[in-house]
């Protein structure tokens, strides 16, 4: 059962997917989740983020979450693991959010990340899409 949708875009336009496919635009990867995710989709979200990673050598990532329940336990580790591995590989992770506690986790974030990583509300979803930018 698949528990996750995804909607991926490149700053602006809405496109939804039965799948993730992920699309880049100068370097910015963009992913909306919503759900719980879990281990399957891991297995079909970081073998594309990776590509992107070898095309482009890093990554700045708009990660944004709506109706966003969490990670299984098999998911967090999936996450973890592409965290570890790509810790180098991902320059600047902007969350946009609407819960307290994703923007808690974006604070927990922030020691262990090499890149900047910065929390945004829905309201600042365009704030959030020219920083994740600058500089590129």
């Amino acid at each position: 059962m698949h528990r996750c949708s995804y909607e991926v875009n490149t700053g602006g336009e809405k496109e939804g997917y039965d799948m993730v496919e992920l699309r880049d635009l100068d370097g910015v990867v963009s992913v909306k989740v919503s759900g719980k995710l879990s281990s399957e989709d891991y297995q079909t979200l970081v073998p594309q983020l990776e590509a992107r990673i070898r095309e482009q050598g890093n990554i700045r990532l708009l990660w944004e979450m709506e109706n966003f329940e969490g990670w299984t336990p098999e998911a967090l580790w999936h996450d973890a693991r592409f965290d570890l591995k790509h810790n180098a590989d991902v320059t600047r992770v902007a969350m946009v959010g609407e819960a307290r506690w994703q923007d808690w986790l974006t604070r927990l974030m922030k020691p262990l990340a090499r890149g900047d990583v910065r929390y945004f509300s829905p309201s600042e979803r365009e704030i959030a899409w020219r920083w994740v930018r600058e500089g590129t």
